[in-house]
């Protein structure tokens, strides 16, 4: 007997709208949209198609308009980072110029574990009118598009050619959207003739689906053999990573570390795991860590992460656990990362993971002995005591340093504030400086630091948590490369403060260049001098009034006590709001405490100028500190 099946027609673009507006996602029995809304700029290789569906069924799902393709991405991964990777945003344009800039928002996404959904239009797939304007054309291969540049930034890539292959494909694109250990950018390339094709669709289709975000356990034995581990470590130390976060393990953590009495050093992206004022936090780890983390690193005899990738950041470019017999036990859900460093490896998820070795332990009564909280509980209160001397500013009519404009912020935020930041001199001064109130008030893009993140990134984080004061720390350089967005926040309502600090060029490459004997040179935002550098006078830029010139209200800060009072109306503002001021450059004034590990950064093996032969030396000096760990 042939059951019936009711249908509905509907063109590819429509059936795709419908179904995306049905997903659901469940953690905890917190049950919340997966899609939240649309990103798009319309071209022709999607106006037609997605556009159209858009327009169908805006009641289902809510559009907002980009400025670029990936600036939209970035703001759909602030949206997914902000709603603990939960819900997200998809995004979609044309084919072409507009498909290919989605490549660098795919790549941060996937790097960062962060879900993003990109929807960009592609050539014909019947072929009737090739090559179509703006299409690739490969004489080798004929069902090869731009959109190729996005398989290998994605978790998941497929190009629906037939109507019927959608239904496959997108249930495939939510499963990955959806699992914590695979999630990233999933990508569906849509063949423009294929949107605007009719297809008879099965009703279930667009039935409410919920996908279930699993919080794994730990096996037995692993678990096992990770309380026998940390029971034979005396000077134990935790690295808390973004998995933290991303699990909501931030209340579990404090208890295991409570219990334990181990401190918790963080990396970029588990900053906030602990509060900064948590008896157990010791601030960050690596290169950008402080010397109180960073000198327990270098005497730990087991290093426990937490969600962590130990990238070269943290491990200091594998320099910096150098302890004898160092071994490293690795709480991860996933196992590529739980198996790294010759680890102990305990795959499950970080919150469930946590409660199991906390009640393990327990029932031995295992702690840290007295005299080691002694010892990084002093050198914490002096740590603090610089981060004070660097915020501290007694002049109030004189131009702040960098460190300065933090300490200012960090006076008149509290823990319902965010600041974003992903690139360029400012992440390592927040990494050491910043005294982080909440789980989440500290958003540092730093798997891939993309320049441009901060203010797109901005505006979905506040649509995720519209009572949030949201802040964007942006630099120079890192402004002139994408503030078109303060367009789509004034546009949208969106009010987001930005910090715009001048500092007059890549300042943070700047330093980099000077120390492996670059001479800075390429770095500095000036005219050129007689003999062709660019060392003459600053461009007389004024990047303020381009701010001003797209919308935004803009408050001018010329000394410190302009800088207070302006974050002060800043903050209160309800209206999207840029506070410029300009900095004392880095090579005038001290400002943070330089790093306290090394980063490797190869250096010319031969040169004949005086800088790069000197950085050689120190640089071989690092290198033979590195170590693998078998």
């Amino acid at each position: 007997m042939t059951v019936q099946t009711s249908t509905t027609r509907l063109t590819v673009a429509q059936a795709l709208v419908r179904f995306l507006a049905a997903q659901y996602t469940e953690r905890d029995g917190i049950r919340q949209r997966l899609i939240g809304a649309t990103w798009g700029i319309f071209g022709h290789g999607n106006v037609a198609g997605l556009g159209q569906a858009l327009i169908e069924y805006g009641d289902d799902m809510p559009y907002h308009q980009g400025r670029n393709e990936q600036s939209m991405v970035h703001a759909a991964i602030g949206y997914a980072r902000q709603s603990n990777r939960l819900s997200t945003h998809a995004v979609t344009t044309s084919i072409g110029p507009g498909a290919t800039n989605l490549v660098t928002g795919a790549a941060l996404a996937t790097i960062n574990h962060l879900p993003v959904l990109l929807l960009p239009g592609d050539t014909f797939a019947t072929r009737v009118a090739d090559p179509v304007l703006q299409q690739l054309e490969v004489p080798y291969a004929g069902d090869i598009s731009v959109n190729d540049c996005l398989r290998p930034v994605s978790r998941y890539f497929d190009r629906v050619t037939r109507p019927e292959a959608l239904i496959p494909a997108a249930l495939q694109a939510m499963r990955v959207l959806t699992d914590p250990v695979e999630t990233g950018a999933v990508t569906l390339a849509l063949p423009q003739d294929v949107q605007a094709e009719a297809y008879d669709w099965p009703e279930e289709f667009f039935a409410e689906r919920t996908w279930a975000v699993r919080r794994p356990g730990a096996d037995p034995t692993e678990l096992a053999e990770a309380v026998r581990v940390i029971r034979a470590a005396r000077r134990p130390l935790i690295v808390a990573g973004g998995g933290v976060h991303h699990s909501r393990a931030e209340e579990a953590l404090a208890e295991f570390a409570q219990a334990t009495k181990f401190p918790v050093a963080s990396t970029q992206a588990g900053k906030g795991s602990l509060r900064w004022d948590h008896p157990q936090d010791v601030g960050g780890v690596g290169h950008t860590g402080t010397a109180t983390a960073n000198e327990l690193a270098r005497q730990a005899d087991l290093v426990i992460g937490v969600g962590t990738r130990y990238t070269d950041f943290t491990t200091a470019s594998h320099t910096l656990f150098a302890g004898d017999g160092v071994r490293f036990l690795n709480l991860n859900i996933a196992p590529f990362d739980g198996h790294k460093l010759a680890g102990q490896p305990l795959v499950a998820d970080a919150r469930s993971g946590l409660a199991e070795l906390t009640e393990a332990l327990q029932m031995h009564g295992h702690r840290a002995g007295e005299p080691y909280v002694t010892e990084y509980s002093e050198d914490k209160d002096r740590w603090e005591h610089r981060v004070d001397a660097c915020y501290e500013a007694d002049e109030p009519d004189v131009r702040p340093t960098q460190p300065q404009v933090l300490g200012a912020l960090d006076a008149l935020v509290d823990e319902s504030d965010v600041i974003i930041n992903a690139a360029g001199s400012l992440p390592g001064d927040l990494h050491k400086l910043w005294r982080a109130r909440s789980r989440d008030q500290y958003h540092l893009e730093y798997g891939y630091s993309c320049m441009g993140y901060e203010i797109p990134a901005a505006i979905g984080v506040k649509m995720a948590d519209p009572g949030r004061n949201v802040w964007a720390l942006v630099g120079d350089g890192t402004y002139l490369m994408m503030p078109t967005e303060i367009v789509t926040a004034v546009q949208e309502g969106v009010a987001i403060k930005m910090l715009l600090i001048q500092n007059h060029g890549y300042a943070s490459i700047g330093g980099l260049s000077e120390s492996v004997g670059g001479e800075r040179f390429g770095t500095a935002y000036r005219y050129r001098s007689g003999d062709g550098t660019y060392t003459g006078a600053p461009l007389p830029v004024d990047l303020a009034a381009n701010a001003a010139s797209l919308g935004m209200r803009v408050l001018r800060a010329k000394t410190v006590g302009d800088l207070r009072e302006a974050l002060a109306q800043a903050r209160a503002a309800d209206t999207p709001t840029c506070v410029y001021v300009e900095t004392e450059t880095a090579d005038t004034v001290s400002g943070a405490p330089p790093a306290q590990a090394w980063w490797d950064v190869p250096v010319a093996e031969t040169a004949t100028r005086p800088s790069a032969v000197k950085a050689r030396e120190e640089y071989d000096r690092h290198v033979s500190t590195r170590r693998r760990h078998l």
